[in-house]
């Protein structure tokens, strides 16, 4: 899934070189941690949220043959 995180991240912004993505797993769910350049984090988040909206539909339809709650979370 970090992979896949990372792939979109890096189309999406200017600067692909200061996308860090991280993956930490607790109990029956994964934590992905997305982090971006401040000058892309609209580019990243989307008007209302939209683009951030796609890229957590996108991981969760990704990860639904596992039985992991999936959760992104993006930061500046």
């Amino acid at each position: 899934m970090k992979e896949l995180v990372q792939l979109i991240a890096e189309s999406l912004v200017d600067h692909p070189e200061h996308v860090v993505v991280t993956e930490e797993e607790k109990d029956d769910a994964l934590f992905i941690q997305l982090k971006v350049d401040k000058e892309d984090m609209g580019k990243v988040i989307g008007k209302q949220g939209r683009i951030a909206k796609a890229i957590r539909t996108v991981v969760k339809a990704a990860a639904s043959k596992t039985d992991k709650k999936i959760i992104v979370d993006i930061e500046q």
